[in-house]
C-alpha cells in the first residue's frame, strides 16, 4: 500500500479510489469519510450493491446483541433489516420476533449502543411493524429444529 491511497478511520481499510473526490486529494477524501456526507445513498441499498464498510462494521458489532429469551443475537435471528448512515445519525431498522417483545426496549437500547460504539455519530433504532419468521434467519437451523 502506498502513501497516496486514504485510509477509512473506521475499519483501516483504503478507500477505494472513486472516493476520492474529483481534483481532490487522498487526505480529503479521508476527512470525509470520516463525517457521512449528505450525497451518499439514505433509503434501502440497491439490489446490485454491497454493503459499505461502515454497514458491516455495525453488522458486526449487533453480533454481540442477544434475544435473552431465544439466546440469538438480532444478525442470526434477521431482525435487522435496515442500517443508514445519515448525515447526523445512523438509523437502524430492525424487526421483533413477536409484536409485543417484553425485551424490546432493552434490545433497543443495546442495538442504539452497540451501533454508536461501531461509529462516531449518534443511532436510532426503529422498530418496523412487520412480522418476523425464522426464513428471515440466514440460519433457520440455529433455533434448533428443522424449518
Amino acid at each position: 500500500m502506498s502513501d497516496d491511497k486514504a485510509i477509512n478511520p473506521h475499519t483501516g481499510q483504503p478507500l477505494p479510489p472513486e472516493s476520492t473526490p474529483p481534483g481532490g486529494t487522498p487526505g480529503a477524501a479521508a476527512a470525509s469519510a470520516a463525517a457521512p456526507s449528505a450525497s451518499k445513498q439514505t433509503g434501502p441499498p440497491a439490489l446490485s450493491s454491497m454493503p459499505s464498510p461502515q454497514e458491516l462494521a455495525v453488522r458486526s458489532v449487533l453480533e454481540t446483541v442477544m434475544d435473552p429469551e431465544l439466546g440469538l443475537s438480532v444478525i442470526d435471528l434477521g431482525l435487522i433489516r435496515e442500517v443508514h448512515f445519515l448525515p447526523e445519525k445512523t438509523l437502524v431498522r430492525m424487526m421483533l420476533t413477536t409484536p409485543f417483545c417484553p425485551y424490546a426496549p432493552q434490545m433497543m437500547a443495546d442495538v442504539k449502543q452497540a451501533a454508536e460504539s461501531a461509529v462516531p455519530q449518534p443511532a436510532e433504532v426503529e422498530i418496523l411493524p412487520d412480522a418476523w419468521s425464522p426464513d428471515m434467519m440466514p440460519d433457520p437451523g440455529l433455533l434448533g429444529f428443522s424449518y
